[in-house]
């Protein structure tokens, strides 16, 4: 069943139904809470990683983990992806997605995920490349504006970036 009130379809035809202002400790308790993404910026540029599984840049985020809330899972994924220390880190609200089969189901589905904000000092890309820790994941860093037209970009990931402008 494929919803006509959608922001955003990929390329692959999954869907970004909604952000919506559910707070944290109700979306904790969602059945379909499954994973956080946060859109990063640096000064005033958007920070991307490029996903080496994939081969697009993506925001920064990942599953859930047994347990997890919304913020230690994306506090988790970032310190990961992105060495993440510490700075400024607001919730944005809850992410409704209509997804296809694909690796993580063999079944078509509707997930909830949290959706954050995160705002690092500016710094240069090399800078900020040395914090990866998981580089079998993510294999590099790019700003949005340099990146953008010229490597592939997830398509609802790049609809996110709206959400925190």
């Amino acid at each position: 069943m494929e919803s006509d009130d959608f922001l955003c379809r990929d390329e692959k035809g999954n869907l970004l139904l909604a952000v919506e202002p559910i707070e944290e400790d109700a979306l904790a308790k969602d059945p379909h809470f499954t994973h956080c993404l946060a859109v990063v910026k640096v000064g005033e540029e958007h920070l991307l990683g490029w996903n080496n599984w994939r081969k697009r840049f993506e925001l920064f985020g990942g599953c859930r983990e047994e347990g997890e809330t919304p913020r230690v899972c994306i506090l988790r994924e970032c310190r990961e992806e992105l060495g993440f220390q510490g700075g400024e880190i607001q919730y944005l609200g809850a992410m409704k997605l209509r997804l296809i089969a694909d690796y993580f189901s063999h079944e078509a589905r509707t997930e909830s995920g949290g959706l954050y904000g995160i705002t690092l000092p500016a710094a240069p890309i090399a800078a900020l490349s040395a914090g990866i820790q998981d580089r079998a994941e993510i294999a590099r860093l790019g700003f949005y504006s340099q990146v953008k037209g010229k490597e592939p970009i997830a398509e609802i990931d790049e609809k996110l970036l709206e959400f925190f402008p």
